[in-house]
């Protein structure tokens, strides 16, 4: 499983010119769930997120999660993270999970930070999408449950 995340001061998603949710401060997290990720990936990226220190203390130092800041977070299916681009230019998807399977893991994903008390919008799993964000820093990291 892998997640960008990307710090922000507010983020929303738009479908065809509709908001269909928004942020303020808090992190996008574009989620890519692949073949053979099990519920121990989601559960340590759910925590990985919540607990992660990407948010400036009074010093300017990054020292406070999005639970110490009351952050919110965005969550984007991102199936185009299991991309395989070494060979040729077309990337490969083989290693994405089936839509069927990465949609519960997704929905679980969600699930799990809203059970952490972490105020938790999401975007529209395997729709089209306009993704607009105001990245603060930028801050921009990569996780990968299987690293």
């Amino acid at each position: 499983m892998k997640a960008l995340i990307q710090r922000v001061a507010g983020a929303r998603v738009e479908i065809g010119g509709n908001v269909i949710s928004e942020i303020g401060k808090g992190m996008l997290v574009l989620l890519g769930i692949e073949k053979g990720d099990t519920q121990t990936d989601l559960e340590y990226m759910a925590r990985k997120v919540s607990l992660l220190r990407i948010f400036e203390d009074r010093n300017g130092k990054m020292n406070c999660s999005l639970q110490d800041i009351g952050g919110s977070v965005l969550v984007v299916s991102q199936f185009t993270l299991a991309a395989n681009c070494r060979k040729g230019n077309r990337p490969s998807f083989e290693n994405a999970e089936t839509p069927q399977r990465a949609k519960k893991l997704y929905d679980e994903f969600i699930h799990s930070l809203r059970k952490k008390e972490i105020k938790t919008e999401a975007g529209a799993f395997g729709a089209y999408m306009h993704i607009s964000l105001i990245n603060d820093g930028p801050v921009t990291i990569l996780l990968n449950s299987n690293e």
